[in-house]
């Protein structure tokens, strides 16, 4: 099939098998802009859906960053609903910072999909880049001076704490969306951003004839990221093995690992397993930079002699191992909790506040004053033991009198501790996986 024709029904079929299994009947959720390619991915997988027995249902983020969003953001949902197709208007609403918009909308863009999808139970969310935003992505991070995980660029499945993002495109031209489109009559709104040459992308995009005369199109681009997603992923296979032969994570958040490993295993895997350590650990989206996480690792190979922080984490030599735990300094402020509500502290807890829970209470960390004036109230003996620079940074609840519970110390005092409902660790990232789970 041309680069230009449309795509059939078994076209997108084929694409999203390997993305599978799936829920029998399936239930898929499309980021939809209005433009053609997330347009189109709206419409193959409503019709993939419809033809399995499930539903996909079209989520469009309003960012209110232009005049004309909201109007754009209805014209999409009659679209869809002549196409029988669910939609639904997602608006980001508040004040909107002044610097580094764009990121900030990014992220707004996947809390609000992230949220909708949760609460929905929808555990798989389609988003429409394709093989020209891979290639775009190769050669910004190339810019960037990324390693092989940036330059494996974007990945086709990406787990997520409800569920996982899936780019079923990533292999198809972007002609071939809007050939789709065409074939079916269907218009779509061209974003004014795409012309903008402020932005790298659409800068890189002027380039392209340029770069396709070179042999760098498009094609060739995304296979080298392909290529060196098989790369990323025999890597991440070595670091889970080494995680599950080396390491000891914890239910409080801290992880013990063997101290010989800096030494035992290839250099490129255990300056891996230490940066997952460090985002695992202190519940960051991103790992330190290169240069000071190599002096660290150097370090450990050396044998550790006193205790080092990087990352929002605190290393701490123990014997024939290292504990790797949070950074006091860095722990998150208390947060109110409101009956009924979850959410997320410090990026490494989720919480399930009861409905029934009492106002006035604060999730946040024990600290060391907190640490003394649990012992004084419950007895050290009767708590159960932690590495002394794992406690400070232990979630605890907080009321007008005190601590009120820390459940990993297994101290809880009466209905205001019932509060909450559930509280486990649940980092952006895991030990095992390729990617951080998102929104």
């Amino acid at each position: 099939m041309g680069a230009r024709a449309p795509l059939s029904s078994d076209d997108f079929a084929a694409l999203m098998a390997p993305l599978g299994p799936f829920e029998a009947p399936p239930r898929l959720a499309v980021a939809v802009s209005g433009g053609a390619d997330s347009l189109a991915l709206a419409l193959l997988a409503a019709e993939w859906a419809k033809a399995r027995g499930g539903e996909a249902v079209a989520l469009t983020v309003d960012h209110r960053l232009r005049p004309d969003s909201t109007d754009e953001a209805a014209r999409v949902g009659g679209w869809l609903a002549t196409h029988g197709i669910r939609h639904h208007t997602l608006s980001w609403d508040g004040d909107k910072p002044a610097a580094d918009l764009q990121a900030a909308a990014r992220h707004a863009r996947y809390r609000l999909l992230g949220a909708f999808c949760r609460t929905s139970g929808i555990l798989h969310l389609l988003l429409a880049h394709h093989r020209e935003d891979q290639a775009e992505t190769l050669l910004l991070r190339l810019g960037r001076g990324s390693g092989v995980d940036g330059l494996s660029a974007m990945a086709a499945s990406l787990p997520t704490r409800w569920g996982r993002l899936l780019r079923p495109l990533l292999e198809v031209p972007r002609q071939r969306l809007r050939a789709s489109l065409e074939a079916r009559g269907q218009a779509w709104i061209e974003d004014p951003s795409n012309a903008n040459a402020a932005f790298a992308r659409v800068r890189l995009r002027h380039l392209a004839p340029i770069l396709s005369a070179e042999g760098m199109g498009p094609e060739r681009l995304a296979a080298t990221a392909r290529r060196l997603a098989r790369v990323r992923v025999a890597l991440e296979q070595a670091v889970a093995e080494a995680a599950c032969r080396f390491v000891v994570l914890h239910a409080a958040g801290f992880a013990r690992c063997d101290a010989s490993v800096f030494t035992r295993l290839p250099e490129e895997i255990s300056l891996r397993l230490l940066s997952r350590l460090l985002l695992v650990v202190g519940g960051g989206e991103y790992g330190p930079r290169l240069d000071r996480l190599e002096r660290l690792h150097a370090e450990l190979r050396g044998g550790l002699s006193a205790a080092r922080t990087l990352g929002g984490c605190r290393l701490v030599p123990s014997g024939a191992e290292v504990l790797i735990c949070r950074e006091p300094g860095k722990v998150a402020p208390p947060v109110a909790l409101v009956a009924g509500e979850d959410l997320v502290w410090d990026g490494r807890f989720r919480v399930e506040v009861a409905p029934d829970a009492p106002s006035g209470l604060f999730l946040g960390a024990l600290g060391a004053m907190g640490w003394r004036r649990l012992c004084e109230r419950a007895g050290r003996d009767r708590l159960i033991q932690l590495p002394a620079c794992v406690r400070p940074t232990l979630p605890a609840l907080f009321g007008e009198d005190g601590v009120s519970a820390v459940p990993h110390l297994g101290y809880n005092r009466g209905e205001a501790g019932a509060a909450l409902r559930h509280l486990a660790a649940a980092p952006l990232w895991t030990l095992t996986a390729t990617g951080p789970r998102l929104v």
